[in-house]
């Protein structure tokens, strides 16, 4: 789960707000991401926090992911599934327009809403044997036509 964050962490007290609603989401505490590069059209140099990470293994994913699915999901207005495209490997990414569709998320203290992107990572193979394998967990894909 990556939380792209520009500007926003630069500042030390919006760095622990971010960590704290991002660890609140996951249940796990967030990795700063450094800038690998410099980009002088950005103002970013080389090293600079420029988001937040977490990678979920084992019981926690789980959670993540039926959280996701049976609370997340049905939260969204007009909701009528999320598309199904998967790369070469079986590996699903989904991005979320806005972070206050989590229940561990107050309203009231948002200063800022913010997306995120959500990579599903199998050991499938091929496009189809991951969307499968999705279903099978009850990921609820688009109607095809």
């Amino acid at each position: 789960v990556n939380m792209g964050t520009g500007q926003d962490l630069r500042s030390k007290d919006v760095m622990v707000k971010l960590s704290n609603e991002f660890a609140a989401i996951t249940g796990q505490k967030p990795k700063v991401q450094n800038a690998r590069v410099s980009i002088a059209g950005f103002n970013l140099r080389e090293g600079m926090p420029v988001g937040l990470t977490v990678t979920l293994r084992g019981e926690r994913m789980f959670s993540f992911l039926d959280k996701l699915i049976s609370v997340v999901f049905p939260r969204y207005r007009d909701f009528r599934g999320i598309p199904a495209k998967f790369d070469k490997n079986g590996n699903y990414t989904l991005g979320i327009v806005e972070h206050t569709v989590f229940p561990e998320i107050d309203l009231a203290k948002v200063d800022k809403i913010r997306g995120f992107e959500i990579t599903v990572v199998t050991n499938a193979g091929s496009p189809e044997k991951g969307r499968r394998m999705l279903e099978i967990l009850g990921m609820p894909f688009e109607k095809e036509d």
